[in-house]
């Protein structure tokens, strides 16, 4: 009887040792695996991250080239219109006698001045708030001084002409045009800061 007593004891401790090896080895597996999954959780969190932040960075750096042209347009058609007024002036200056304002002429300088003004919108539109009121600054001095050219032009053979007016609005033109770059160049590094 001892015996089978004896026998049923190590059948018993043989049977609560495999429990208790099979429990141990289910609950490493189960950590284990817990692991795996937070281990994989984490790399999916960082994918993601590392994807939004790159599709933050192409985005602004769409942004900034948009915005870098939209100003760049802007500064060359202002410079056309410009030119074009400063050209015309010059010739008037050099001319002895009064003679009739030149319309056709005119009508290029005014034409320039409408193409730059309607991309001086699209600089608007591109923000930021500095830049669009630096833009604004900008057409206003640009459409001073060709209205200053344009009245010296059509002043009468009569009249003495002072071309004080239209080279003060040209200094002021150019003023504003150093505002305007000052200040889109701090928006579009601020835009590459962000990146």
């Amino acid at each position: 009887m001892i015996s089978v007593l004896v026998a049923g004891v190590g059948v018993l401790g043989t049977v609560l040792g495999v429990t208790l090896t099979a429990y141990i080895g289910a609950r490493t597996e189960t950590r284990r695996q817990a692991a795996i999954e937070r281990q994989q959780n984490r790399q999916d969190l960082v994918q993601r991250d590392n994807h939004v932040r790159e599709l933050r960075i192409e985005h602004l750096r769409w942004r900034r080239e948009h915005r870098q042209a939209a100003y760049l347009d802007l500064i060359e058609a202002s410079n056309t219109a410009d030119r074009a007024n400063q050209q015309y002036f010059r010739e008037l200056l050099a001319i002895t006698e009064p003679i009739p304002a030149d319309q056709a002429r005119l009508a290029e300088i005014r034409q320039h001045f409408k193409h730059a003004e309607h991309l001086s919108y699209k600089v608007m539109l591109e923000g930021p708030a500095e830049v669009a009121q630096a833009a604004q600054r900008l057409i206003d001095a640009l459409a001073t001084v060709i209205s200053e050219v344009r009245e010296y032009a059509q002043t009468s053979a009569g009249q003495t002409r002072s071309a004080a007016g239209a080279e003060t609005a040209g200094w002021t033109y150019s003023d504003q045009q150093k505002e305007f770059l000052g200040i889109a160049c701090v928006a579009l590094d601020e835009i590459s800061n962000l990146a």
